[in-house]
Order: C-alpha cells, then sequence, then structure tokens
C-alpha cells in the first residue's frame, strides 16, 4: 500500500456514530509529525499537571500521582486539519470526566483553556469535554506516547480536529468565558468540528 489509501469501509461509522472518513480527509496508515516550534523535552519526573481558573481550590499532580486516577483503554480515530486520518490506534490515558470529579468547579467554569509545554494553547467548552471522549492519553498503541507527538502526555480529542487536543499538556484553566487559543487566534476554527469540515473561521 502507499503511504495514502482510501477507507476500506469509507461507508462505516466510528464508535460514535458518524462516519469514519470525514468529507476532506484522506486516510493513511502513517502519522506525519506536524508541531509549531521545537519540541518540549520533558520527562514524566518533570511533568507536573494542575488545574486553576474557576475552581474552589487550585490542584497540581506529579506523574505518579495522575496514574493513580482511572485508565481508560480507547480505540479511535485521529483526524489531522492539514487533510489526513489515521483509523482505530488505540489510546490510553485518563479521560477528562474522570479527571474532573477529582476538581471542585465553580457554578461560572463555563469553558476550557488547554495548557501546554512550550505555551501552547487550545480552547473548548466544558460541555463538549464532558461529553466527548477526550483523554489524556500517555500510550499509543501499546507504548509511551512518543515525544515528538506529544509525550509524555496529550490530549487526544476524536471528535475533533487534532489541534483541539494539546501536545505536551500541563494543565488547564477553567474560565467562564470563551477565549481562542493559539492556533484559533490565527484563523482556525473555534468548534473544529472535522465532519462538518470547520477548519478555519
Amino acid at each position: 500500500m502507499g503511504q495514502f489509501e482510501k477507507d476500506a469501509d469509507i461507508g462505516s461509522t466510528n464508535y460514535f456514530g458518524k462516519r469514519r472518513l470525514p468529507p476532506g480527509q484522506t486516510a493513511t496508515a502513517r502519522f506525519p509529525v506536524l508541531t509549531y516550534g521545537d519540541v518540549p523535552k520533558i520527562t514524566k519526573e518533570q511533568w507536573c499537571f494542575s488545574v486553576w481558573g474557576c475552581v474552589e481550590e487550585e490542584k497540581n499532580w506529579t506523574w505518579g500521582e495522575f496514574m493513580k486516577l482511572p485508565q481508560t483503554t480507547l480505540r479511535a480515530d485521529f483526524h489531522c486539519v492539514t487533510h489526513w486520518s489515521r483509523f482505530d490506534d488505540e489510546w490510553k490515558g485518563v479521560l477528562f470526566r474522570d479527571l474532573v470529579k477529582h476538581v471542585k468547579l465553580k457554578p461560572d467554569a463555563k469553558y476550557v483553556m488547554q495548557h501546554a509545554y512550550g505555551g501552547y494553547t487550545t480552547n473548548l467548552p466544558l460541555q463538549w469535554m464532558m461529553d466527548e471522549d477526550v483523554l489524556f492519553a500517555h500510550t499509543l498503541n501499546g507504548e509511551p506516547l512518543p515525544m515528538e507527538h506529544g509525550g509524555p502526555m496529550r490530549v487526544f480529542t476524536p471528535r475533533r480536529y487534532a489541534w483541539k487536543g494539546a501536545k505536551w499538556v500541563r494543565g488547564l484553566e477553567f474560565t467562564a468565558t470563551d477565549r481562542p487559543g493559539f492556533w484559533e487566534q490565527n484563523g482556525y476554527s473555534n468548534t473544529a468540528d472535522p465532519w462538518k469540515e470547520e477548519r478555519f473561521w
């Protein structure tokens, strides 16, 4: 097979009932590395995860503490805004909805800004983070997540274009109002639904 190929089950649906290959996408077995700026080199010993903003109490986790949270394995597809999609990768990590059980949110918390080592940010409504299978992923296909793909941990958002999941994630800021993240400030869609081809503003 070539680098890019047609999806064999183009008419089938994924695990949440949508067509597997979104419009304008091409299926691939490759996993291109697309990153703005340098790759942060963060070890598990250095890694720390924080939550702040519209919370009753700010909280921090070390790597070991985060690994004690409930772990979920998710087989799902990955859609890049640059027109390629991968299918059936196995991701393992902590679901947002499991993480947030350990955070006491204030009533005005409506949005979530993901913050990454290196300064990258991206935003999503709290409702979407809760309703969808947003995963803090540390393992890909049974192996530690490669550094170039966001290791030791990235956010995986299977129902959105991939830039909506921050690589090298270091924390979440809960906010009362929405504000755009890095790519959203630079012309990319605020909603990023691949099945509606929401690539740009």
